[in-house]
């Protein structure tokens, strides 16, 4: 028992590093975009963008479900490829991801919203490019912020449910994850292995939100 928590508990902590690396770009694009720039339809994205944190995940997950599964268009691009997505361990970081996303996009948003522009104005009369200032000026003085919102983000993908379950089921040793292994557990009266896992995953939660504020402290 104890090496299966111990499987599932790795396995869960490797899913929502990868998901968080891979929801890292996209994150601050869209933080940045929606912190500095009002053009058509960026509403309307940045809805959709923030839509998984007020819809129920079971639907996000039917959502991705429907657009990743065989019938579905990226479903189909990905098997045309050879490419196996939905019930195995990318559909997990998919869900978690997806989930994910929204928290660090508000957090990091913030953080650009408060970056003094007047030292990226002195970076360009200096000759800089936009690029350069983003990366030498913009994202590290945001960058407590932005980390805030990737400790929030990777929190929230290590205790995602409904999506993953949806999208990647419950399978032992290839998508169980922490909720999914403490729901399970439960079900089928295994006390201890449920009390193991959602000990870990408080202690997870625990220690990146801690870090997560204080990093949000000004």
């Amino acid at each position: 028992m104890a090496d299966d928590v111990w499987q599932v508990a790795v396995f869960t902590l490797t899913m929502a590093v990868v998901a968080t690396l891979v929801m890292l770009p996209p994150g601050i694009v869209f933080a940045w975009l929606f912190a500095r720039h009002r053009f058509r339809g960026c509403t309307a994205l940045e809805t959709l963008v923030m839509l998984p944190l007020v819809i129920p995940p079971v639907a996000t997950g039917l959502i991705l479900l429907r657009l990743f599964g065989r019938r579905g268009f990226f479903g189909r691009v990905a098997e045309s490829v050879g490419l196996e997505v939905i019930f195995t361990w990318k559909a997990v970081i998919l869900a978690m991801a997806v989930m994910g996303l929204p928290l660090l996009v508000r957090a990091a948003r913030g953080a650009f919203e408060q970056v003094d522009r007047r030292y990226e104005q002195i970076a360009a009369s200096l000759g800089a490019g936009p690029l350069r200032i983003f990366f030498t000026v913009t994202l590290p003085m945001a960058g407590r912020g932005v980390l805030a919102g990737v400790l929030l983000a990777f929190s929230r993908a290590v205790g995602e449910f409904g999506a993953t379950m949806m999208l990647a089921g419950n399978m032992p040793g290839s998508t169980r994850t922490i909720a999914s292994g403490i729901y399970i557990y439960t079900e089928v009266g295994n006390d201890a292995a449920a009390t193991s896992l959602m000990l870990a995953s408080i202690m997870i939660a625990f220690g990146s939100l801690w870090f997560s504020n204080r990093l949000a402290r000004p």
